[in-house]
Parts: C-alpha cells; structure tokens; sequence
C-alpha cells in the first residue's frame, strides 16, 4: 500500500463507485458537516492485482511485480483513466477532523459508520502488551488470509490526548509503532560483491546474487549495509546464504550457510582504494564505514548531481540520471552549479537531443532558479543533513549567510541537531570549493526564498485553529503568518487551542471551542494580532 496523497486523487477515487462516494457525502451533510478531513491509503487487493495482470498478458504487456509497486505507480500516472483502471481502493484509517473522538478506535467506528472503507475486520483494541503480541502472532500465522498483501501491523496509542502529547520525529508519529512479520526467505548464491559509492563518500558493499524470486519479486542484490556486518556474516564470494526481504521491501542477507561450502568459495577483502577514482579510502573514528575522501571522484560527484535535482532539493523535471551522466561525460558540467549556465547550443549536438527536448530541458532547469532555503540546504548534499535538519536550520537562522558564519556551539544548541551533524555543518561551510560553489550558483541568478520565522516569536507556544472563511487572506496565507511570529496551527479544536479564529461561515470547531471555552477571535481582532506582534 501507498499513503494518498491529493496527486491524481481523481483517477484513484474513480473505480469506486459513484453512488458509494455520493453516500459518504450524505451522510457528512446529514451528521452537518460541511467538509471532513480523512488520512488513508491506496493499495490494490490480491485478487484484483491478478485480474490487472491476467489484463496486462492479454494486452502482450509485462505483469506487475508486486501488488505495493503497482499501487505507487498508478497514484504517480498523469492520466487519471489509466490510474482508474488498476482497480485501486482507499482505506482510510485516520480521522483528522474534530468530531469528538477521543480514542483512535472511535475513530475507526465513526469512518466507518460515514460510509469510508476502513480496516476495522483487521483491526483490535488491544487492553496490554500481551494481547497485541498475541494479535501478530495471529496474523503472522494467517497473512495470507488476509485480502492484501501485508508485512506487518501497527500499533497506535488508543488514547488521543496521549498520542497527540508524543508528538513527532520528522513525519513520523511517536505514538505508532510498526512491528514486521518475519522476513520472506529464500536460498541462493552470492556470485560476487561490488561497491557503490555514495555522494558523501560513503562506501557500500552490495551482494550480487544468483537470481531468487521472494514474495513475487525476482532479487538479483542485497545490501550488505558495511565491512563488519560482511565479517559478522563470515561472507565469502560463491557461498550460499538466505536471502529476506526487509518489509517485504528491501533485499538482506540473513545468514551464511557454511555447511554447504564447496571449496570453491573465495575470501571477502574489503578494499583500500575507491573503485570509481583510485582514492585510498578512510575511516573515520567511530563509523563503520569506509568513504572515499576525493571531492573529484566521478561516482561522488554523479550521486551528488542526482541529489541537487531530486524533488526534495531543486526538483528540475526531466533532468535524471541518464541526461547528468551523460552531461558528466561530455565535461558539460563539473559541479551543480553548471546546470544553470547550460545553454542550448550545448546539449544540442549531443545523440538523441533534438530541438525541442533541448529547448523543454534548458526552461525546466532556468525555472527553478527561485528556491526556499530549507530545500537550498538540503540540495547541497551536507553530510548528515536531511530534509528534517535542513528545515531546523532554515527557522532558525532565516538566512544563508546566518548559517555560513554560525559557530560550532551554536548550531549544537539548536534542537535536534546533534554534535555530528553541527560538526559537518561547521566543516563544510569552510571548505574554499563549497563557498566557491555557493558564489557560483549565486552568480548563475539562484534566489533564494529567505524563511520568514525570525527569532522574534510573540506568538510562540499558543496554538490557533482556523475556521470559516476569511475576508483579507486565504486560510492558507493566516496559517503561515502564524507560523512566521512562531504560533502552531492545528487541524481540530482540544483543551490545548488558545485561540479559535472565526471566519464566515464556521463549521462545527466553532461549537467545539465555544464548549471549551477557547478564546474566539473575529478576523478584526486577529488582524490586530498579527499586525502589533509582527
């Protein structure tokens, strides 16, 4: 299954039936909802995955691998028809909007009531611990009883306050929990072990196997993560091993099957210099991997392309890693920061590059010379710097040239950056080539979009809830002026709203905050908020 985003929502509402959806909006109007906010997800079922392959062969098409890969790309399909023809269905499984539910398993009862495809035949409230292991066990034992395919459950914290009060690391709820059913196996042989180096360096060793088929899906590599999970293996090339698929997802080797060993197996060397440039390779101390430590090396600099134009980063459409290796090739390019000063008479003479693949290739890379700063940081590829961290960096400082002169101290005292990320920040903020290449895109007219939440936040630690329609700005626009002077915005009303800003039309948090005796504010009142404090 795949979380829903909005993406092609209408080719994966479309398969259902219009009657059905019709249904579930009369019965929001009936309860005097205007409009209700629902979390869920895609997935396609078993018995409808196979009706699409039988489809798929009857057409001379390749079948699908696997249920989760067929439900991703359908969400991703332009065309809404093709999405409308893989037979997907939404099971929602979260109610976002304040109805007065206090526990997660109302929330399944009410969606369910309103006419929405929930779970609930394969859900349980759980009193302790000991009735949720005995729920996976159970479904350990009977998965394939199950109408979809499934690599585990996931245990949320039934209590909503409680829940609410764990917060988040990144996206990711502190108050559910996955646990993994045990992996899918099957036996092969390792035919050799190659390295992939990684845009920071980073060296890994990759299994390549005889090829299996686990869960559907055909493997041909495994991860072997690094040099001592390989001696912790006792891994030699030609051994046979079992090979699990993490998540029913990702390839792993499980364990070395010594017994079986022919003689004909040859020792593991890790070795000492980069496969891409040559470089003698270090380790630093305190991690487990090697990395190459050359900032020239064509395989660093390869991944570090792929980083820049990813969609976290610059998002540049139709530039991937086809179109950047060949750009490498020709010496078009030498650092990111030459993409913008691509013209066409550059790509033009290149095989397969006609005029207008050229032309459309220039204008998606000039379009996105505008960029906010979180994703700036993120596109430059700083070790140990995710999305997450980028963001972090971006609200606190709220400028690039803040971030260039902050002191080590500094940054280790902002939340959440640890000492090993604040201290590659540092570091890499003083190498000559990356300030070189911060004044290159500069020069190439790449605008940063400056983060506007100052230090200065008067409304820091009040949570505001937004209903009705606004007069002066958009729901969207308040939202972020909000979070600009440092206040939170919620979706629902609770004991823990300050302020209810009332807009034309109200829905039913109008009520809510009235019974718990939240401060209501009019736009007028809320305009002189944000206008004195700001």
């Amino acid at each position: 299954s795949v979380p829903l985003g909005l993406k092609n929502l209408e080719g994966a509402v479309s398969y259902f039936k219009k009657k059905k959806l019709e249904a579930i909006a009369q019965a929001i109007r009936e309860r005097g909802f205007k409009k209700i906010i629902v979390r869920g997800e895609a997935v396609i079922n078993k018995k409808n995955f196979e009706a699409v392959n039988r489809e798929q062969i009857r057409l001379g098409e390749k079948p699908f691998s696997n249920p989760r890969n067929l439900a991703a790309g359908s969400i991703r399909q332009l065309n809404p028809e093709i999405t409308a023809k893989r037979r997907l269905e939404v099971i929602i499984y979260d109610l976002i909007t304040d109805l007065g539910q206090k526990t997660h398993e109302q929330e399944h009862l009410i969606l369910h009531s309103l006419g929405f495809k929930t779970n609930n035949k394969y859900s349980k409230y759980c009193k302790n611990l000991q009735e949720v292991f005995l729920f996976h066990n159970f479904w350990q034992k009977h998965r394939k009883k199950l109408p979809y395919e499934s690599d585990g459950i996931v245990v949320t914290i039934n209590d909503n306050k409680i829940f609410d009060k764990l917060g988040v690391v990144g996206k990711a709820p502190r108050g559910a929990v996955a646990f993994k059913f045990p992996l899918k196996q099957a036996t092969t042989i390792v035919k050799n072990i190659v390295f992939q180096v990684g845009r920071t360096g980073a060296i890994t060793p990759v299994a390549v196997l005889e090829p299996v088929k686990i869960g559907g899906v055909v493997i041909t590599r495994a991860t072997l993560h690094n040099e001592d999970e390989i001696k912790r293996l006792g891994l030699k090339i030609y051994d046979t091993v079992i090979v699990g698929r993490a998540g029913d997802v990702i390839p792993d080797i499980i364990k070395t099957l010594p017994q079986l060993r022919t003689g004909k197996e040859k020792d593991f060397k890790m070795p000492k210099i980069c496969p891409s440039c040559g470089a003698r390779l270090v380790k630093e101390k305190g991690e487990a991997l090697w990395r190459c430590p050359n900032p020239n090396c064509f395989a660093r600099l390869r991944r570090s392309f792929y980083h820049f134009v990813s969609k976290a980063a610059f998002d540049i459409s139709g530039l991937g890693p086809k179109i950047i290796d060949r750009l490498l090739e020709e010496n078009l390019v030498s650092d990111p920061a030459d993409l913008f000063y691509l013209k066409e008479g550059d790509i033009l003479p290149l095989e397969r590059f006609a005029e207008k693949s050229t032309k459309n290739l220039i204008s998606a890379i000039q379009s996105r010379k505008k960029i906010n700063l979180s994703r700036f940081i993120f596109a430059l590829g700083i070790k140990n710097v995710g999305e997450k961290t980028a963001q972090d960096l971006a609200e606190y400082f709220g400028k690039l040239e803040k971030i260039k002169k902050a002191s080590l101290q500094e940054l280790e005292k902002i939340k959440d950056i640890g000492p090993i990320a604040a201290k590659a920040i540092y570091e890499w903020f003083r190498e000559e080539r990356n300030l070189k290449l911060l004044q290159k895109l500069k020069k190439a007219g790449v605008e940063i979009i400056q983060e506007k939440r100052p230090r200065y936040q008067p409304l820091k630690g009040n949570v505001f809830v937004l209903t009705g329609k606004l007069k002066s700005m958009s729901r969207e626009q308040a939202k972020r002026k909000i979070q600009e002077l440092g206040g939170e915005v919620s979706e629902s009303v609770s004991k823990k709203t300050d302020f209810l800003v009332l807009g034309a039309d109200p829905g039913s948090k109008y009520q809510k905050a009235k019974t718990l005796g939240v401060k209501i504010v009019k736009e007028k009142e809320f305009l002189k908020i944000i206008t004195k404090t700001g």
